[in-house]
C-alpha cells in the first residue's frame, strides 16, 4: 500500500503568534513589558475613575467600568506591540543584504509590482539594485556602496529608459547618508512617488522590462531576508 502524503504543516495558533511577536519585539525594545503593564493599569484606573464619576455610583458598575479600562488596556497594548515590532524588524535588517528586496516586495501594496531579488548584483560585494514598477513609475533602488553601485543603477536606469519611453524613473539609495533613504522610510518614499501612469500603461511597462530581463539565476544572489529571522511574526 502507498504511504499516504504527509500531513500539511500545522499553523502556529494565534496566541501562539502573540507570543512569538511579544518575544520578537522585546528582544529590540526590553522596556516594552514594563510599559503594556502600565498601559493596563492606566486602563483599568480609568475605567474605576469613570465608575465613580458617572452616576449611579454602584459596585457593579464600578467593576464593569474597571472591566471595560481593562479590555481598552489590552487593546492599546496589542496595538503598541505592533507598531513597535515593525520598528524592530527595521532595526534587525538593517544593512542586511537583501533587505531592500524583502521590503520592496512585501510593503509597497497592490499599487505597486517589486520582487525580492535583484535586477543587478556584485557578486563580490553583494551590493544589489532592486526595481519597483507602479502608478509612480519605475524605481531604481541601490542597496550598498554607493561608488560600486554606480555602474549597476546606470545599466538598469538605461534599460528602463529604453523599453518604457516616458515613464518616469527615479533612483533611490538605501543607507544613511544625507542623500540617502533609510530602509525603513523605503516604502513610504515610494508611495508618496505622485501617479504618472495609469494601469494599463503599469501592465505593459512590467511586460516590456520582463522581457528584456536578463536572467541572473547563476550569480550569487541575496534573494531577500529570511522572514523567520528577521521579519517580525504577525498574529493572524
Amino acid at each position: 500500500m502507498a504511504q499516504r502524503g504527509s500531513a500539511p504543516e500545522k499553523r502556529p495558533g494565534f496566541f501562539s503568534q502573540i507570543k512569538s511577536l511579544f518575544k520578537f519585539t522585546r528582544e529590540v525594545y526590553p522596556w516594552l513589558p514594563w510599559l503594556q503593564i502600565a498601559i493596563l493599569v492606566a486602563g483599568v484606573l480609568v475605567g474605576v475613575i469613570l465608575g465613580y464619576l458617572i452616576p449611579p455610583l454602584q459596585v457593579w458598575s464600578i467593576i464593569l467600568w474597571g472591566i471595560t479600562g481593562l479590555m481598552l488596556g489590552v487593546l492599546a497594548a496589542m496595538i503598541l506591540m505592533t507598531q513597535l515590532s515593525t520598528k524592530a524588524m527595521y532595526k534587525k535588517i538593517d544593512g542586511m543584504p537583501g533587505a531592500v528586496g524583502h521590503v520592496l516586495s512585501t510593503s509597497l501594496g497592490r499599487s505597486w509590482q517589486a520582487s525580492d531579488t535583484p535586477v543587478g548584483v556584485n557578486p563580490k560585494s553583494q551590493d544589489a539594485v532592486y526595481r519597483a514598477v507602479g502608478r509612480g513609475g519605475i524605481v531604481v533602488v541601490g542597496e550598498g556602496s554607493r561608488g560600486r553601485l554606480t555602474r549597476l543603477i546606470k545599466d538598469e536606469k538605461t534599460r528602463s529608459l529604453r523599453v518604457a519611453q516616458g515613464v518616469p524613473v527615479t533612483v533611490l539609495h538605501v543607507g544613511h547618508g544625507d542623500d540617502d533613504t533609510p530602509i525603513d522610510q523605503l516604502a513610504k518614499t515610494i508611495k508618496k512617488l505622485p501617479k504618472a501612469i495609469d494601469k494599463t500603461t503599469m501592465a505593459a511597462v512590467i511586460k516590456r522590462i520582463d522581457s528584456v530581463s536578463q536572467s541572473l539565476s547563476s550569480l550569487p544572489i541575496p534573494k531577500g531576508i529570511d522572514p523567520l529571522k528577521a521579519r517580525a511574526p504577525r498574529p493572524r
